[in-house]
């Protein structure tokens, strides 16, 4: 009877200041987005959904200090999506990584086979429970710009770019329990259903702390509901609301349209990276 332990093996996912976002299913897509020029044609060599991938295209966007991928006109395919230099970067110092990662993995592999098979399936079943995702579909990470505290609750800025802030409001237990501060780097996370979206002139006054001017970016129509996606100031955000397909119809949504999103700082909630 063979009782050889089996080797550990994993794939890398890269855990920054501001969260984790970068695994190698989107590590293959960006490559494919360098050879081929094309999101859609990147989608297909992966393979993935067209629609998945550009969800991934605008998570890794929001994510990182600087963008990976941007949308170009004129360029190989008459258009199309392009790598950055620190997408580029990025992928070569992934790679190196996970060559690092697999010969770690490989010594530890063979120290564990010492002490038995099931030290490493309890190791495996532990390693599962800690791979959580959320299902909220915006996320972005910063830097916490200012914190102001009340008498049970705090309103916690959390800066995105130099023209983009986002306001949450967290317990004061939160505030201590996430060890929050000043400078500290936060994810924040949004539901693409708790946001409003308004046309019409930018300054309509309304109570929810959060207000975003964007521009339609991509309209996903679904049997009930539409996704409606925008482009934020900077060129490096996205936002994505989850609305009626009558509310389109009524708003008259199209690509490249201006809209207001609104949410409240209620909405939001916070993880810290520590």
């Amino acid at each position: 009877m063979n009782t050889t332990t089996p080797p550990l093996t994993g794939k890398l996912l890269i855990d920054t200041a501001m969260g984790s976002f970068l695994g190698d299913k989107r590590i293959r897509l960006l490559e494919a987005i360098h050879q081929h020029g094309s999101i859609l044609q990147a989608a297909k060599a992966v393979p993935m959904a067209y629609k998945a991938a550009w969800d991934a295209v605008d998570d890794m966007n929001n994510v990182a200090p600087e963008p990976l991928v941007l949308r170009v006109t004129g360029g190989r395919h008459g258009g199309g999506t392009e790598l950055t230099d620190f997408g580029r970067r990025l992928i070569a110092f992934y790679r190196a990584l996970e060559q690092e990662s697999q010969a770690a993995l490989a010594r530890l592999s063979g120290r564990l086979s010492q002490a038995g098979a099931p030290d490493v399936a309890e190791f495996r079943q532990v390693l599962r429970k800690l791979s959580m995702k959320t299902s909220a579909r915006n996320q972005f990470g910063g830097p916490i710009g200012a914190i102001r505290c009340g008498p049970v609750e705090s309103e916690v800025m959390l800066r995105l770019g130099p023209s983009l802030e986002l306001t949450a409001i967290v317990t004061n237990e939160s505030v201590q329990n996430l060890g929050l501060a000043e400078g500290r780097e936060v994810m924040a996370f949004v539901k693409a259903s708790s946001i409003v979206l308004l046309v019409g002139e930018a300054g309509t006054r309304v109570s929810a702390r959060n207000q975003f001017r964007g521009v339609v970016q991509a309209i996903h129509h679904g049997p009930v509901n539409t996704e409606v996606t925008l482009d934020l100031p900077g060129g490096h955000h996205v936002l994505t609301a989850v609305v009626t397909d009558q509310s389109v119809a009524r708003l008259g949504l199209a690509v490249g349209q201006p809209v207001s999103a609104i949410f409240k700082a209620s909405s939001v909630f916070l993880v810290s990276t520590d």
